[in-house]
């Protein structure tokens, strides 16, 4: 094989051990599309040890990774972050770790692009933290909810917070503003789950006796006209969960174009609520390195304060 100038050889480093090629190269190749990484590796552009390699390949310490120089058509590439968006993830993190970040994830930004996403979150944020050679999400939140979102900075700190994730010793706790009045002693909602495609291609989810086994917990934090602010504590962790618990008993969220109701539409309006009003308000998680419990809380937004103000003054 023909090297040119612009090839990279990489060595593989104890902190990338058992790290798959395709996220290895997403850090490495800034701006490229997974479907073009997953082309390179497939066509043997990428070579790993001088072997062609599938790109589900586990890389080893000392592995020596060849990685093409890529042209990014206009259509390919992943944007460049904005000077504003940059600025917003900037002053959005909360607390910082030697191996993991938390941040307050803004409402409106999907946690990674895809399906007409050309930037997300997590794609935005490598580009801000040019210090960081490793940045993966350890959980996602949807693209209209806010608050707390855990990055790992290294991979042995991702393994270690996926398997605390998987051994439910992460803790998530949402604030959600819920049509109508929650009853007080509904502190459970358990409803399996079932994701589909609605007719415009739209991911959706709908309560199905065939579906996953999903609970989340539930309780009341403050009752207006019309309205309950709750805190809801996802037991499992099913796409658009919360949201469809919710909607199931009775009480969709304020804000919410997909489950919602035309009465829950017609309050946000009154409350001035243009967004999803879903905040992760806090998290709790071991840290990576010594076990200790990290708790880290997520302020409410300006409008989600503006919200519960206007709530209050109703009579």
């Amino acid at each position: 094989m023909a090297e040119g100038r612009n090839v990279q050889w990489v060595e593989v480093a104890e902190g990338q051990d058992g790290q798959r090629i395709d996220n290895f190269l997403r850090t490495r190749l800034k701006g490229a599309p997974k479907s073009l990484i997953y082309r390179i590796v497939r066509k043997g552009e990428v070579r790993v040890n001088k072997k062609r390699v599938k790109v589900d390949y586990r890389l080893v310490v000392g592995d020596l990774v060849r990685i093409p120089p890529l042209r990014l058509a206009p259509e390919e590439a992943v944007r460049e972050v904005s000077d504003n968006l940059r600025n917003l993830l900037a002053g959005s993190v909360l607390v910082e770790g030697p191996d993991w970040l938390v941040v307050n994830k803004p409402s409106g930004l999907a946690v990674h692009g895809g399906s007409g996403v050309k930037i997300g979150l997590i794609e935005a944020l490598r580009q801000v933290r040019e210090d960081l050679d490793f940045l993966e999400l350890v959980h996602r939140l949807d693209r209209d909810t806010s608050g707390c979102l855990l990055l790992a900075k290294t991979r042995p700190a991702l393994l270690a917070l996926n398997d605390a994730l998987k051994q439910h010793q992460m803790q998530k706790q949402y604030l959600a503003l819920v049509a109508g009045r929650w009853p007080v002693r509904r502190d459970y909602v358990s409803a399996r789950l079932e994701r589909f495609e609605a007719g415009n291609g739209e991911r959706r989810v709908r309560v199905d006796p065939q579906g996953k086994v999903s609970r989340t917990r539930f309780a009341v934090r403050e009752a207006f006209v019309g309205a309950t602010l709750v805190e809801a504590e996802p037991v499992t962790g099913r796409t658009h969960q919360i949201r469809v618990h919710a909607a199931h008993a009775g009480h969709p969220l304020l804000g919410d174009d997909k489950y919602g109701s035309r009465e829950g539409q017609r309050l946000a309006e009154r409350l001035g609520l243009s967004r999803l009003f879903l905040h992760a308000v806090s998290l709790t998680f071991p840290e990576p390195t010594s076990g200790r419990p990290v708790h880290i809380k997520a302020p409410l937004g300006d409008e989600l304060n503006a919200a519960l103000a206007r709530a209050r003054q109703q009579v």
